[in-house]
Formats: structure tokens, C-alpha cells, sequence
């Protein structure tokens, strides 16, 4: 190992992940709510669950769900209206914290964030002793719990923090990554979507030591520009720096379909949760943007996009909604089944300042 891979090795990475946060905030402020199944969301027909709480998760109601799959898994499940003002002031406290022990903060959501605490304000040699004074301090300011992973890259903090979930605490030494990796299934890797995985699987590569076990050369001719990342994660390797100047470029949402898709009115109506998603981050995030992007991918994985840019930032959701689906009229009639679509909205800013190079993407898949 070069003097310059072992610096990068030896980092100390925390990820925070607050639990079932919409929902636990909801639960906190309302005695009424707590130990009840609860879905943060729109009840109504084309509803979707933005959060559950963990007993509504024991009922297989998870986030992005169709409210009315969700209210067919568990009848006694509680609605709440979201309250995205709430959620971004508690996030703001948590953020607050984090900001005690280091200036290296990634935030990844409202309710989840990456730190760099290799060399932290408070002089603590210790990352796990930090992960564990920020757990403490959130349940003692916000009361709500959160779970946190500790390693030495990013990608194996993000994996431990959901290891021990609800209020736990994880960590993964430099001796354990690759071993820790290799049991895995490929599907809790993140970056390994729904599609990816399904892929993976036809290719026989199901947990971590299947995709160990295969050649760069492989992965570099079935996945892209992809491969070199599988192949590094599959052996603990993750280069990514804690970047806590990141601005998102786009935020987008896509769902990967069980059965093709043939019709028109079955897309448009696959449309609506997916625009939903994308409208919730424009929500919490305040960002709004001029372009939006239709993505469909095929049933024999050729994939096409469509774009529309406004002269001003994209006003609500029904608006979002009737520009995605006169996208998706362009597509039609069809030659072949869509086993995915995806949209977009790009050029965000703040309100009606939009800039169309000003950062990564970040993708909401359902």
C-alpha cells in the first residue's frame, strides 16, 4: 500500500441516518401516534408514503409505496399529512451538532448526512466515540433516535449504519471491510439499484464474494464506467471524499417496473408517484428548476430521454406532472414493452434563481 492509499485508508467516516424520521417526528409530537403504525403521506388514491414508521414497516409499508398498497397491508395504518417546515427545522438542530466535531459535513437528505472526523474540533481520537456522543446529544435535543456507521470510507459507514438499525451503532475496521462486504447481498450495496440488481443476479453475482470473484474486465464490459466502482466496493475500496460543498444539479426519481409497461394511460399513471418523489425534494429542499427530463428504458434495455426546458423554474407539481407526461406522449406509439421511467427536473436554484452547472445529481429511486 502507497503512502497516499493508506491516508485515504486510514480516514474516519461517520454516517448519521436519523430512524423513520418523518414518522418519528410525527410520533414525538403527537403522544397519540406513538407505537401506532404510521405513514407520513397522501392518503388519497395516487397517494404515496413518504415515511413509515417501524411498526408500520413490520407490515411491509415502506417509503415510496402507493398509499393504497399500503393501507391493503396494514388496515389500522395512520396517515399524517407531511409537515416539511418541522422536518427541515429538526434537521437544521441535527445539522447544528454535527458542526461541533467537524466543518466536513455531507449532507445526503434532511434526515441523513456523512462526517469527516479524521481530524475533528474536539481533539477525540475516537470516531466511535464521537458517533456515540452525537447519538446522545440528538436524542437529547430533538428526541428522536439515530442509528450511525463508522469505517474508513464512505461506502462501508453507509452500510454499517443501517446494520443495526433502529438506534444503533456499527463499525467497520480496516481489518474487517472486505470480509464484511463479502456476505452481504449486492442489493444493500448502495448505488446497486433495483435494475442493477437484477442484472447482477442474472449474471450469477448475488452477494459481495460473487462480485468479487468476477474481473475488472467483466464488470467493465456488462456494467460501463460503472464496473471500476463495483469492482472497488466488492473489495472494501471506496476513494469518495466527505465533500460538504456538494450542490445538487438535478434531482430526479425512477422506478424499475416487475411487468412491462404497453400503455399509455399505464405509464402516465406509473408517472405520478415518480413526480411526486422528485416534488418532495423541491419541497424540502426549496429548489426549483427550468428543465425537465423524461428517462424510458425498454424492455430490451435500449433507453431514450426526452427534455423540456421552461424560460421560468417549474411551479408546482401539476405542472411537473402535465410536462412529464407530454414527454411521454413522444414516446408512443411503442415498439416494445418500458420496464423503467424515470424524470428529472434540472437547473434547480433557490425559488426562481436556477444555475445548470452547479453540482452532482441526486437520484431518488423508488
Amino acid at each position: 500500500m502507497t503512502g497516499h492509499d493508506e491516508d485515504r485508508a486510514m480516514r474516519k467516516i461517520i454516517h448519521v441516518d436519523m430512524d423513520a424520521f418523518f414518522a418519528s417526528v410525527e410520533q414525538r409530537d403527537n403522544p397519540d401516534l406513538r407505537g401506532k403504525p404510521v405513514a407520513v403521506g397522501g392518503e388519497r388514491e395516487r397517494g404515496v408514503v413518504a415515511a413509515a414508521s417501524y411498526e408500520a414497516r413490520r407490515f411491509g409499508v415502506r417509503s415510496a409505496m402507493a398509499s393504497v398498497t399500503a393501507r391493503r397491508k396494514c388496515q389500522e395504518l395512520i396517515f399524517v399529512k407531511p409537515r416539511f417546515e418541522v422536518y427541515k427545522a429538526v434537521s437544521r438542530e441535527i445539522r447544528d451538532i454535527f458542526n461541533d466535531y467537524t466543518d466536513l459535513v455531507e449532507p445526503l437528505s434532511l434526515d441523513e448526512a456523512y462526517l469527516d472526523v479524521t481530524e475533528n474540533h474536539k481533539a477525540i481520537q475516537s470516531a466511535t466515540l464521537i458517533a456515540q456522543e452525537i447519538r446522545a446529544r440528538i436524542r437529547l435535543k430533538t428526541g428522536l433516535t439515530a442509528s450511525a456507521g463508522v469505517s474508513y470510507n464512505k461506502f462501508l459507514a453507509k452500510l454499517a449504519s443501517d446494520y443495526n438499525k433502529p438506534d444503533g451503532l456499527f463499525v467497520v475496521t480496516p481489518r474487517m471491510g472486505a470480509d464484511f462486504v463479502e456476505a452481504l447481498p449486492v442489493e444493500r450495496f448502495h448505488g446497486v439499484g433495483p435494475a442493477t440488481m437484477q442484472k447482477m443476479n442474472r449474471l450469477g453475482i448475488i452477494t459481495g464474494a460473487a462480485l468479487r470473484a468476477q474481473s475488472l474486465e467483466f464488470l467493465t464490459a456488462h456494467f460501463g464506467v460503472s464496473g471500476q466502482h463495483y469492482y472497488n466496493i466488492s473489495r472494501g475500496v471506496d476513494h469518495r471524499r466527505v465533500n460538504p460543498d456538494r450542490i445538487r444539479k438535478s434531482v430526479g426519481a425512477e422506478n424499475t417496473f416487475f411487468q412491462d409497461i404497453f400503455s399509455f394511460e399505464a405509464a402516465r399513471e406509473a408517472l405520478s408517484p415518480i413526480v411526486e418523489k422528485v416534488w418532495r425534494y423541491c419541497e424540502q429542499s426549496g429548489a426549483r428548476g427550468r428543465t425537465v427530463t423524461l428517462k424510458v428504458k425498454y424492455n430490451d434495455f435500449r433507453q431514450v430521454t426526452r427534455s423540456h426546458t421552461l424560460s421560468a423554474p417549474v411551479a408546482d407539481p401539476s405542472e411537473l406532472s402535465r410536462l412529464s407526461a407530454s414527454l411521454l406522449e413522444g414516446v408512443f406509439p411503442l415498439a416494445k414493452g418500458i420496464r423503467l421511467l424515470g424524470v428529472s427536473l434540472s437547473s434547480l436554484g433557490k425559488g426562481g434563481d436556477t444555475d445548470a452547472d452547479n453540482g452532482p445529481q441526486l437520484s431518488l429511486a423508488l
